[in-house]
């Protein structure tokens, strides 16, 4: 096993409360959707993307959550507070149902914002929380990347900090052809299974120059220490403060490892993805699913007959 890189013990290190959720970004690829909604509040069954994030983050016991938003973000600063005249409106009909859903929420966490101003990456909404984190370890969650509630990610990484201090990555086994697509780490392996050892990264290498198949994912518990690392970190690729680059420099000390995960995680980051998320969650609904899958059964079968008669498919539902 890797030994630590502090002197610390593992119960004299501070544990892990804060979770900061950029959420500044355009959202271009989904114009003109996102022209007056943030992508982040754009629907995922029946909940913007965005609080599935904050949920995961609730679970995994962060209790103080950070939304780093932009310009014409303020739904989701509505979203996470009380909405008294529809609550008051929901109460006097008696439906506790939706009530708890619109409740739910303002009372997962202990929510603040800030606004990045400059869209200058990653690296730089990370950096916009350093007053807020101050100098405590603290997770990020990228909101293109949704975990499966079922799964323990987080949790893990916050045991393997707990562990070895430093920086946590969260890694995938990639497709080789799809490797420069995402930030890219070299890794040693470690006596422990599914913790490796960072060494590199690389932000979206070029084709077949990746240093191995694991690509970085939308989740990261980081060490304080990034912060002066950002701080001095030039733009990289395309113009914007890299973390990837910043991980790089602290990877460099030994101070960074990295969490397999080979779980359910569903990619909301473009239109084909976004859609196949949604069918994958309303189909493991017990509400929704056994209705919906029965229908979208049908609806597939129906295709394939289209299709084997030569007609367009465009038949109703």
């Amino acid at each position: 096993m890797i030994a630590p890189h502090s002197s610390a013990t593992p119960a004299a290190r501070p544990a892990v409360r804060k979770a900061v959720v950029p959420a500044a970004g355009l959202g271009t690829r989904f114009l003109p959707a996102t022209k007056a909604t943030p992508k982040e509040m754009l629907p995922v069954v029946d909940k913007p993307a965005i609080q599935y994030v904050v949920e995961e983050a609730a679970a995994a016991g962060l209790e103080d959550i950070l939304m780093v938003t932009g310009r014409h973000k303020r739904a989701i600063e509505d979203h996470f507070d009380n909405a008294f005249e529809l609550e008051q409106a929901l109460a006097a009909k008696g439906d506790t149902v939706r009530l708890d859903a619109v409740r739910d929420p303002a009372r997962l966490a202990d929510i603040h914002h800030i606004r990045q101003g400059d869209p200058l990456g990653l690296g730089h909404a990370v950096l916009c929380a350093r007053h807020h984190v101050g100098n405590q370890p603290f997770a990020v969650l990228l909101g293109d990347d949704l975990i499966d509630a079922r799964e323990t990610l987080l949790s893990r990484m916050l045991e393997v900090r707990e562990a070895h201090a430093g920086s946590v990555v969260a890694l995938m086994e990639a497709d080789p052809e799809q490797i420069h697509l995402y930030g890219c780490a070299a890794v040693e392996p470690t006596d422990e299974e599914g913790v490796v050892r960072v060494t590199g990264l690389v932000e979206k290498p070029a084709p077949g120059t990746a240093p191995s198949r694991y690509a970085v994912i939308g989740r990261y518990v980081l060490d304080p220490a990034v912060f002066d690392v950002l701080e001095r970190t030039p733009p990289g690729r395309g113009g914007e403060i890299q973390l990837t680059d910043a991980l790089q420099d602290l990877a460099a000390g030994g101070t960074v490892h990295g969490v397999v995960f080979d779980g359910l995680r569903y990619d909301t980051g473009d239109k084909a993805d976004y859609l196949r998320t949604v069918v994958r969650l309303a189909c493991a609904r017990p509400d929704l699913g056994p209705e919906f899958t029965a229908w979208l059964k049908e609806f597939v079968a129906d295709l394939e007959d289209d299709e084997a008669d030569g007609r367009d498919g465009h038949r109703a539902a």
